[in-house]
């Protein structure tokens, strides 16, 4: 018997234990183990039923993802393969009763409908997600699936990839009982009561996959719904045939058929890609300098200095977090305004169903609004969330330096300011941090913590600790003009409107840019947000440009019009009172205009050439980032761009996709954009080393950077040392 899986006994029912901590993954051993099981259960007299179970927190949380790297390659581990294990239970001579508690999702799932019953904790949730990393079930899932739960159940289930709770699964008969109590003492119980009944297997159901002819609408609607809310992704269309093929084939055809798309699915781009984020998501909460076990500063009363649309939401992210927030306004009437519109999106959300009423009502006492300092003294935490202007920021933390506890740790929301020049205001510059959320703050899951030079250690540590608890994926970044996310975004929205100037229409540039996956166009978005905002930031910062590099100036004459998007009704496009967008034949007419006044000629631009210049123009800063160490690693740049600014997640981000592309062919390109349009295509140092080596930003860490000190790899010591010389060592 593996060491992972456990046998026992309790008078004639076997229990078997998955013990492979800490979700009991299906490691290699586990299904040799469990395979070892069900022999001895057949082949022993005394054993009427048995009972399999997860040990610790869990039942089965899903399958090895690192073993998928192996399945590609045709080196997959272990002795026998996982979907071969669930027909060897579902043959098994004796009852198998699957105890569910915690997770059974992916392949956990696949093997407790394997099973020929299943009871569940009351709090256990299953599910299908494997669609989240570009795959579909592998393992009759598909085929199971909606034999137990019907037809339009389970393409929800494998299609979104959403898990439910047992209370759900019992109602559509994923499983047979919930268990009150202690979960092992039900299952042995359940199995008793069924031992020397007929074994049902899941295999021979039926009854619920209707005939195709009546399945044809769900089929449908799931596959006009996936386009729309999936769109560009492979693995939901799978999923859908997958699960149609349940309705239409034989259970071992269904099967083949399964596993076919499921290795399509495994090998694509696609797949890797989300992979890829999967691990970088847990990845970006490691900072190389600051060890797992720093001390933290307990966050149990926090303070928002600001209430318009950001200091609101980030008052909401806390209260929705269970920590009782102070929100500070300058007066009255703007402190009122805040916290109607709190109200407001608490509303929608509860329309939404996505909070309860009384959710909301506990939530809306633990944001206390105040229009003075006071209380300020008891706070752990201070997040500011003023108007981005340096002066206003500098007074706000003088203001709060003497007011807060010596020990409070005061934030700054800037998205673009200078974390240390705002911390200098204070006497305490090692208790300030940048945390820069991502509007609606209630909604986005992104949260830039920006180090300062003195921030310490505990405070990164708490930061990264907290985010977490809010909700956010936390990314640290270095203390540079708009951090990571918007020092990459402005020449990603400079080149869309250099597109414009030189003859795009402005639907072409957003067109190509979401038919690539952006979940809008860099118009669009300008827009949505508000021109102004830019055009702002563009006007304090324009005594830093080199002289003579071509600047953008379509955007800013828009706004000297007073067009400044969606809150004016005309931006790029024309929007009624709904908000809803319409081209606007004028803007054209304005910018052809104005590129003439400026003698640069019109061209039809290609799609292609849209897609190259943005992108190539995230990749090309995004190379300088990394290798000035504002960022420790490509793939934290990776999940700041498909968590805060759209990028699409099944290419894995601006950096993961430039070494899909050949990092050879993104420089070459780049090179060309050069030639074309001069010095601003400057290919980074970092791009033209790794191209030239033929390496990826993948294998480059940061050697000792802005963000970190961290431990050195074979192409980073070359690229300093070939490429940046006695400067970086």
């Amino acid at each position: 018997m593996s060491e992972l899986v456990e046998f026992t006994k309790a008078g004639g029912i076997a229990v078997v234990t998955i013990n492979n901590p800490p979700v009991n993954a299906l490691s290699p051993g586990v299904p040799e183990g469990i395979a070892e099981a069900i022999e001895q259960i057949n082949d022993d007299a005394t054993v009427k039923a048995a009972v399999l179970i997860g040990a610790g927190r869990t039942f089965v949380s899903g399958a090895d993802i690192k073993e998928f790297d192996k399945i590609r390659s045709g080196e997959a581990s272990g002795t026998m393969s996982f979907p071969d294990l669930l027909t060897q239970i579902e043959n098994c001579k004796k009852p198998v009763v699957m105890a569910i508690h915690g997770n059974a999702l992916g392949g956990g799932l696949e093997l407790a409908m394997a099973g020929h019953y299943r009871v569940a904790a009351t709090n256990a949730q299953v599910g299908q997600p494997e669609v989240k990393l570009g795959i579909i079930p592998g393992a009759h899932g598909t085929q199971r699936l909606p034999r137990l739960a019907g037809v339009a159940k389970a393409l929800a289930m494998c299609v979104e990839g959403k898990p439910i709770l047992a209370l759900e699964a019992l109602k559509f008969g994923i499983v047979d009982r919930l268990i009150e109590g202690d979960l092992l003492s039900g299952a042995i119980s359940f199995a008793r009561e069924i031992a020397g009944r007929p074994i049902p297997k899941t295999r021979d159901r039926t009854e619920k996959l209707g005939t195709p002819e009546e399945s044809a609408t769900i089929f449908a609607a799931a596959l006009e719904t996936a386009r729309k809310k999936q769109r560009g992704m492979l693995a939901p269309l799978a999923a859908i045939d997958a699960v149609e093929a349940a309705t239409k084939l034989p259970f071992d055809e269904g099967c083949q058929l399964e596993r076919k798309l499921f290795m399509e699915c495994l090998l694509s781009d696609q797949s890797k890609a989300l992979i890829h984020v999967f691990f970088g998501e847990r990845e970006v909460a490691k900072i190389p300098d600051v060890p797992k076990d720093t001390p933290t500063i307990a966050v149990n009363r926090a303070a928002v200095v600001g209430a318009g649309t950001m200091g609101g939401g980030i008052a909401m992210v806390f209260a929705n977090a269970g920590i009782p927030v102070l929100l500070k306004e300058a007066d009255q009437a703007a402190l009122d305004r805040g916290m109607a519109n709190i109200q407001k999106n608490y509303a929608v959300s509860v329309a939404r169903g996505r909070f309860t009423q009384q959710f909301v009502d506990e939530r809306l006492k633990l944001i206390q609004p105040a229009i003075s300092y006071d209380g300020f003294a008891n706070v752990d935490m201070v997040i500011e969330a003023v108007f981005e202007g340096m002066a206003l920021k500098k007074q706000i933390f003088s203001e709060l330096d003497p007011v807060c506890k010596p020990d409070a740790i005061l934030a700054s929301n800037t998205s673009t300011l200078n974390i240390d020049e705002i911390a200098a205001a204070t006497s305490r510059p090692e208790f300030v941090i940048g945390t820069h959320f991502f509007s609606p703050a209630n909604v986005m899951r992104l949260l830039e913590i920006v180090r300062g030079k003195q921030t310490s250690k505990q405070v990164i540590a708490t930061s990264m600790q907290l985010s977490k608890k809010l909700g956010k994926i936390g990314v640290l970044v270095g203390n540079c003009r708009g951090f990571v996310g918007n020092r990459m975004f402005h020449p990603y929205v400079r080149e869309s409107v250099f597109l414009v100037e030189e003859g795009a229409s402005v639907e072409a540039v957003d067109n190509a840019l979401y038919d690539f996956g952006m979940a809008m166009g860099p118009l669009a978005v300008g827009d949505l947000a508000g021109l102004d905002v830019g055009w702002r930031i563009r006007k304090e910062y324009r005594h830093l440009e080199k002289p003579g590099i071509r600047q953008a100036f379509a955007g800013d004459r828009l706004c000297e019009m007073g067009r400044f998007g969606q809150k004016t009704g005309a931006g790029w496009y024309k929007y009624d009172e709904q908000r809803r967008t319409t081209p606007d034949p004028e803007v054209e007419q304005l910018v052809r205009r104005w590129s003439a006044e400026e003698k640069i000629s019109q061209r039809n631009i290609s799609a292609d050439e849209i897609v190259d210049r943005c992108v190539y123009a995230l990749v090309n800063e995004g190379a300088r980032i990394l290798e000035e160490g504002f960022a420790s690693r490509a793939v934290d740049i990776d999940i700041i761009y498909i968590n805060g600014y759209g990028f699409p997640a099944y290419r894995g981000g601006p950096m993961w996709y430039a070494d899909t592309v050949g990092l050879k062919r993104v420089y070459d390109r780049i090179r060309q954009f050069q030639e074309q349009h001069g010095e601003i295509w400057e290919p980074a140092p970092l791009l033209k080393y790794l191209a030239e080596e033929g390496k990826t930003f993948a294998e480059f860490t940061r050697g000792q950077g802005a963000i970190a000190e961290q431990p050195e790899n074979s192409a980073n010591s070359l690229f300093r040392a070939r490429v940046l010389g006695r400067k970086y060592l």
